[in-house]
């Protein structure tokens, strides 16, 4: 069974920040992107950032400037950085990836979602 598991999440004031942490663990062959996604109470749930396993990476653009997103791909660990946090920025924080699996002969694709964290910004 594979597994995404975010933390770093909580309470910040505006203008400050938080690096997210999302890590796999499981049995599988590989990962390739992974992303962040966010959902605020009452919304859709929208992409924040991506990143390829080559590291190329693309933001929304309310994220473009103040986060960060990188990996590690030794640790299968996504990180997101982010500053100058905003109240709009408040909403659980996902994390998403493809993951290549291998058995009964056969490779396939998996999509995996984590728990998500919640990050409040508020004063």
């Amino acid at each position: 069974q594979v597994q995404l598991v975010e933390s770093g999440g909580g309470l910040v004031q505006p203008g400050g920040s938080l690096r997210l942490s999302c890590a796999a663990s499981g049995s599988f062959v590989s990962i390739n992107a992974m992303g962040w996604y966010r959902q605020a109470p009452g919304q859709q749930r929208e992409l924040v950032a991506s990143i390829s396993s080559g590291g190329s990476t693309s933001y929304a653009d309310s994220a473009k400037g103040r986060f960060t997103i990188s990996r590690d791909n030794a640790k299968n660990t996504v990180y997101l950085q982010m500053n100058s946090l905003k109240p709009e920025d408040t909403a659980v924080y996902y994390c998403n990836a493809p993951v290549l699996l291998y058995g009964s002969g056969r490779y396939r694709s998996l999509e995996v979602w984590g728990q998500g964290t919640l990050v409040t910004v508020s004063s």
